[in-house]
């Protein structure tokens, strides 16, 4: 039975008042009980695999049902491989330093007062995402683990996954010494819950949007609490005029295929037109073998005879699907301005031999995450280092590109005196 309007909106605020009062006891947890809960969560889920497996399982038979399409139902899916990264992501987040209580940059004024920051917990975070339902886990590991308390509203095409990811999380709460109401599932699916979490600025310190551009306009116009993006991934690659042409296929390939469904997969490759002739054939080859469809501008088609003719949207679209848009440039000006028209500040890489030209690269693009000679699959927290990720911040305040447990965070600044006065 769905609840009335007042009834949804009195279960969100009660939810949300909860998560804040827990978030008071959570700044105070020790680093053994946030890791105990990290390692017993892992524990709980690895027993109750086979019933969250049924919940996935059902989730992906109704978005069948409804018509969802082979790169969003990949996103659903708990594959094997998703839950083996699931489970590390939980214990490599353990074994991570926490940073709650590290201070930072002291410096000793001339009065000999010394200043310095402290890391806290931001307070209470809520996560609005879609489709994934590993997010439900990598999002509340790095919250508790930053000493935050979260609130989890997952969409609708997932809701039994992550209703049952959520319960092993808060059983392994109570078990652990963590406050249970530190991880907050909403267990609806009317997306006028959304509607009511962004309105409590009174108990929730900052809203994380993960989903369509549908989604994060919504969330951006209506929201009364602080937002972080985690907009589209347009990624681009760019193959300079020295690219070793085998090094720049492996790349481009890798970028492309190894997960199209994820914000880090290239959509659009720029190829400078002093390696069209040699590289641009061999990287096309490759993709058409792996059934990737191309479409490009009228130098490419020139070059391509398989390539389908690209139109104006093409340059900006988050395909996640065997589609690559490929444009001809000039030089790396011409490349740099289509990434700063086109682009979501995500992830670009440049391929190239000329070590003067990768800095230029490296300077001058301006995206969260910026590579030479490297996969844009690398644009994730996991491969960074970060354990999990809660996702890529395409918003430069605050945090910026893959946002682990720092980016959860915020400093304070502590004073030791010897009893300066101000005069």
């Amino acid at each position: 039975m769905n609840p009335s309007p007042r009834e949804l909106e009195q279960l969100v605020v009660d939810l949300a008042r909860r998560a804040c009062n827990a978030s008071q006891r959570m700044s105070e947890l020790s680093t053994r009980v946030k890791n105990d809960w990290l390692l017993r969560s892992a524990e709980r889920l690895e027993a109750a695999k086979a019933g969250i497996l049924a919940a996935n399982a059902r989730d992906l038979a109704l978005a069948e049902k409804n018509g969802v399409s082979g790169p969003l139902l990949a996103r659903l899916e708990i594959s094997e491989a998703k839950w083996r990264d699931m489970i590390a992501g939980l214990r490599d987040v353990a074994a991570l330093p926490d940073p709650i209580g590290r201070v930072e940059s002291t410096i000793v004024r001339p009065n000999g007062l010394q200043v310095g920051r402290m890391r806290i917990p931001l307070g209470v975070i809520g996560i609005i995402y879609e489709s994934r339902p590993n997010v439900t886990v990598d999002a509340a590991a790095l919250c508790v683990k930053a000493g935050n308390s979260v609130i989890l509203r997952g969409g609708s095409e997932a809701i039994e996954a992550n209703l049952a990811l959520a319960d092993e999380l808060r059983a392994a709460a109570r078990e652990t010494g963590v406050p249970e109401d530190a991880i907050a599932i909403i267990p609806l699916t009317d997306r006028a819950a959304i509607d009511v979490l962004l309105t409590q600025d009174a108990f929730v310190d900052l809203i994380i949007p993960r989903g369509g551009p549908g989604l994060i306009r919504k969330v951006t116009e209506e929201s009364r609490i602080p937002v972080i993006k985690h907009d589209a991934g347009v990624c681009h690659l760019f193959i300079d005029a020295s690219a070793d042409p085998e090094m720049a296929t492996a790349i481009a390939v890798d970028s492309k295929v190894s997960q199209m469904a994820v914000c880090n997969g290239l959509e659009t490759m720029l190829v400078h037109r002093d390696a069209c002739a040699v590289a641009l054939p061999r990287i096309a080859k490759a993709l058409f073998e792996r059934g990737v469809e191309i479409r490009g501008c009228e130098r490419t088609c020139e070059v391509v005879s398989e390539a389908i003719p690209a139109v104006e949207s093409d340059w900006a679209e988050e395909y996640l699907a065997p589609v690559l848009a490929v444009r001809v440039v000039d030089d790396m000006d011409e490349a740099i301005d289509h990434i700063r028209r086109y682009g979501s500040d995500h992830t670009e890489v440049i391929v190239t031999q000329d070590y003067k030209n990768s800095q230029e690269f490296l300077r001058r693009v301006g995206s969260s995450t910026v590579g030479v000679n490297c996969s844009t699959a690398f644009a994730d927290g996991f491969r960074l280092g970060l354990g999990a990720e809660i996702g890529i911040s395409t918003s430069k305040i605050h945090h910026y590109g893959p946002m682990g447990l720092e980016g959860l965070t915020t400093l304070k600044f502590i004073l030791r005196g010897d009893g300066q006065l101000r005069e």
